[in-house]
């Protein structure tokens, strides 16, 4: 009997290892499980995404909670070698013997890794340091908007993470004089914004700063001894770890800004065309090129500017220049919040009501509904001034808190009220949210599947939200379409701007001109987005050719289906299996219509 025991022990034992070796070390023998490992090993080397997503706090594991990522040289360039791995095993699998399923998520990491693959030429065709974006101002993000502090033990993470800032800002450093050395160097007024960011952000006594103001709301359940321990350890981190790196930062931004010239567009770095054209093809999904975007952005322009003028002059308004014509409807009392406090919050509220609205008025047009709710918030304040008019942050994983549509409130006028119901719509239903809430939620699909992104698909997606919510009577008079119309022209203006930076070599100040001119936008917003196409070439270019796809394959399933055409459905087919390559999303919706059919 012990020596059938042990046998069978010997057995189980050798059984695990054959399984457990390849799954670990070598080509796993389930493509399910190489996924599984991909995701474990990327995620794992980066512990401000397993933060950010919050799958492994409700087991009780929280190892990664106290440190930062690596941002070093080293690090990225080993990254690209693991991916390069990763992709010679996933081509190694047998796709035609897979389910169909299984095909899906097949595609959809074949195309984002051999995407990833081809940008590993341009690995340092970027600007860490940028008034957009820049780790002065994501760091701090991070640590007041992810990193949750509930009790002691995430106070004492918190305060580890805000040691390791010295390292995350010299690692920073270190990459800014590598793409230096490689002719890399941002244009001169991202350096000189960046530098005013850091100089007022680690200006403020430690008391006063953000990072520790934060922790200071967060401490009101500790008894008072273990509370003033903890802030005084913050103020600690603060006055020698944190402040010092900024100034570090801002010595060394200092320095490049003395060589960096006014040139704007990627044209200017080495093989900056072939990399514009590569991220280009990041984000839209697909083979157009710079001249055929810029083409279909002036197309755009007219046809939206020329439904526009019709309003206008229906309502009796000049309009010659649609431009200058809603540049005065944005100076319009009647629709403008007042600014003061009052009038902000009012602004947050009336977002929130919108939102509420069409939550409860859209069972005639889906019928898979996230479960996580979305909240409208103020965007944190030091970020305000050099950043879009808003943004979505989805939920985590544990539900731990809703998903969150941050609104810019550095100037009113950016929100007059004729526009607000489309943005609503875009940042979180049916737009974002919506979206991004239910790829979360899926089940039974391998994890990345629920997080991977891609530019065309999820934007396009929010600027098709903001389209369905207008066919379908979320307009309550003119202004609401002119408002929805503004939203539609801003987005073609971007295809116009973006590439004429970045391949026809515009200056920042004609494309101010020209998105000022075009939409009649506040000048603040119009900066910073024209300086937002700059540091991140090719994401704006992603909205409208995302759109203009849906649209295309709607219409493909209206033409085709005619009295059977179903919204629900459609929208299940195109929502409902998460982000994907506009190429694959055709194929699916290709598909469908042909099962009902």
């Amino acid at each position: 009997m012990k020596k059938a025991v042990k046998y069978a022990l010997r057995i189980s034992i050798i059984a695990a290892a054959i399984f457990a070796v390849p799954t670990i070390w070598f080509k796993p023998w389930s493509i399910n499980h190489f996924y599984a490992r991909v995701f474990i090993q990327y995620a794992a080397r980066h512990p401000m995404l397993l933060s950010q997503l919050r799958i492994l706090e409700p087991l009780g594991i929280g190892f990664h909670s106290d440190d930062l990522d690596d941002v070093s040289v080293d690090f990225a360039l080993r990254e690209t070698k693991w991916a390069a791995r990763q992709l010679r095993i996933l081509h190694s699998y047998d796709r035609a013997a897979m389910t169909p399923e299984e095909k899906l998520s097949y595609d959809v990491l074949d195309w984002y890794m051999t995407d990833s693959e081809q940008q590993s030429r341009f690995l340092f065709h970027n600007y860490p340091v940028n008034q957009l974006y820049g780790l002065q101002t994501t760091l701090p993000d991070f640590m007041i908007t992810t990193h949750q502090i509930n009790e002691a033990d995430d106070a004492e993470d918190y305060l580890e993470r805000l040691s390791r800032f010295g390292t995350y800002f010299d690692q920073t450093i270190e990459g800014l004089r590598h793409r230096e050395r490689n002719g890399i160097v941002p244009p001169k007024f991202v350096l000189e914004k960046s530098i005013a960011q850091m100089k007022s952000f680690s200006a403020q006594p430690p008391e006063k700063n953000p990072l520790y103001t934060h922790l200071e709301e967060k401490l009101t359940t500790l008894d008072a001894a273990e509370r003033s321990a903890l802030l005084a350890q913050a103020r600690g981190e603060i006055e020698r770890t944190v402040y010092p790196a900024y100034q570090r930062l801002v010595t060394e931004s200092t320095r490049l800004a003395a060589v960096a010239t006014t040139d704007d567009g990627f044209w200017k770095l080495p093989d900056g065309d072939a990399a514009y054209q590569m991220l280009l093809r990041h984000h839209t999904t697909t083979e157009m090129t710079a001249a055929e975007i810029h083409e279909l952005g002036l197309t755009e322009v007219a046809q939206i500017q020329a439904e526009m003028r019709s309003i206008l002059e229906r309502e009796g308004l000049e309009a010659g220049e649609v431009g200058a014509a809603m540049a005065r409807l944005g100076e319009d009392a009647r629709f403008l919040y007042p600014d003061t406090d009052e009038g902000r919050q009012s602004l947050l509220s009336e977002y929130q009501a919108y939102i509420d609205d069409i939550d409860s008025h859209l069972a005639s047009l889906f019928d898979l509904r996230p479960k996580s709710g979305v909240a409208v918030k103020r965007m944190p304040q030091f970020r305000e001034a050099d950043s879009p008019a808003a943004y979505y942050d989805s939920p985590p994983f544990d539900s731990s808190k809703p998903g969150v549509f941050f609104v810019n409130l550095r100037n009113v006028k950016e929100h007059p009220k004729f526009g607000m119901r489309t943005l609503a719509y875009h940042e979180a239903i049916p737009g974002h949210h919506f979206q991004i809430a239910i790829a979360q939620e899926q089940t039974g699909v391998p994890f990345f599947r629920k997080i991977i992104p891609f530019t065309a698909f999820q934007e396009g997606w929010a600027l098709y939200a903001e389209r369905l919510a207008a066919e379908n009577g979320f307009e309550e008079d003119p202004f609401d379409r002119l408002g929805y119309l503004t939203g539609q022209l801003f987005r073609a203006v971007r295809l116009v701007v973006d590439t004429g930076i970045h391949s026809k070599r515009w200056t920042r100040e004609r494309a101010i001109e020209y998105m000022r001119s075009n939409t009649g936008m506040a000048e603040t917003d119009v900066i910073a987005e024209i300086e937002r196409y700059i540091v991140d070439p090719g994401q704006a270019c992603a909205y409208k050719v995302g759109q203009l796809k849906i649209l295309q394959l709607r219409q493909k399933a209206m033409d085709r289906l005619g009295s059977r055409f179903d919204p629900r459905p459609f929208h299940r087919v195109v929502i409902g299996s998460g982000a994907l390559p506009l190429t694959v999303l055709e194929r699916l919706a290709d598909e469908w219509i042909a099962s009902v059919k």
